[in-house]
């Protein structure tokens, strides 16, 4: 029988999940509904189940047809596992660590990465959400999960990240990937330019329902914040505008929304556009599908000329650095100790 290891360090990332197959669309979608922080109304504690029953089996065969086309599911599980990977080597150039994963939707869900952290017996913790900037229905409904799920008066140490939206190396790391993404336009066309002036710098966000901003949320100012930052940090002097995606329910949405925004371009002649998923740490469906498929197709019947998307952060080695720098430091963004 093998020792148990105990680490001096855990680390949990947070992440949404996506379904593993066609089949588990449909589960995927019915757990996304019935999040609390998702769904509340009135008596929702009644309601909830039953209407998560019935959206997610109306929505699950187009949804499955998204996933079809973007190989059969989603590849955020194994994604965020080569980010776990590539995080806990970088902290073990420093101290020893342990990082574990916790989807909110779908496996590995957050009871198993609460089993995996009483298992090893970790005794300091830190919670890292893969949302850079915070939301109820993203952060806040991950952290909840976990308060629901972890044995009360535990003897561990937890610390919590709450967003990092201003993280300098978070921020580099998105300068680079829009930088890459620019450099597609030079190899179209031939330019030499270093920066194409003229590619219009579409930033696309996942959406949130207006009521929750207008209750406080600091998502919108955050995203707002990022990309201020990231065009200081890069220097382009690209027109820029910022747009939101996947909205998912009824009521007034964040906008403009991505389409929305596309229309705008092609109504003033944009013929060059760079889709930059700044929200996102990870390509998924909302990437691989929403923008480079659905509204690639969309820009090609508005006569965009040339139309690309930045690639996910994935295991970008800037931003394991950043994450890295995180969970170093505790909380963002007062660093004690900067990596690079």
């Amino acid at each position: 029988m093998n020792p148990v290891k105990v680490n001096k360090l855990g680390v949990v990332l947070f992440q949404l999940g996506g379904p593993d197959s066609l089949e588990a669309v449909e589960p995927f979608l019915y757990n996304l509904f019935c999040d609390p922080d998702i769904i509340d109304f009135p008596f929702a504690r009644l309601a909830r189940e039953p209407l998560a029953r019935l959206v997610s089996s109306r929505r699950a065969r187009r949804v499955q047809d998204h996933y079809s086309q973007i190989g059969g599911k989603s590849p955020i599980r194994e994604l965020t596992e080569l980010q776990a990977s590539r995080l806990e080597s970088e902290l073990r150039n420093f101290l020893e660590a342990r990082v574990l994963v916790a989807m909110r939707y779908w496996h590995p869900l957050t009871e198993e990465a609460v089993r995996q952290v009483l298992d090893y017996q970790i005794r300091t913790l830190v919670l890292l959400p893969l949302y850079p900037q915070y939301s109820v229905v993203t952060t806040g409904s991950s952290l909840n999960e976990w308060e629901r799920k972890f044995p009360p008066r535990h003897p561990v140490d937890v610390r919590t990240v709450r967003d990092y939206h201003t993280h300098p190396i978070y921020i580099q790391a998105l300068v680079e990937r829009i930088n890459e993404g620019l450099a597609e336009f030079r190899k179209t066309n031939g330019s030499a330019l270093r920066f194409p002036s003229d590619v219009h710098l579409l930033f696309s966000a996942h959406g949130v329902p207006e009521s929750i901003i207008k209750a406080g949320d600091p998502y919108q100012a955050q995203i707002e914040a990022t990309v201020g930052l990231v065009r200081e940090r890069g220097g382009w002097p690209n027109p820029h505008s910022i747009c939101y995606q996947s909205r998912s329910g009824p009521g007034r949405w964040l906008g403009p929304s991505l389409h929305e925004a596309l229309q705008s371009l092609a109504s003033t002649r944009s013929e060059r556009v760079l889709v930059v998923p700044v929200s996102f740490v990870s390509d998924h469906v909302e990437t691989l599908y929403e923008i480079n498929i659905e509204a690639r197709e969309l820009a090609e019947r508005l006569s965009i000329q040339q139309f690309h998307v930045t690639r996910g952060l994935n295991d970008s080695p800037t931003f394991i650095r950043a994450l890295a720098d995180l969970v170093l430091n505790r909380q963002p963004p007062r660093a004690n100790l900067v990596l690079g």
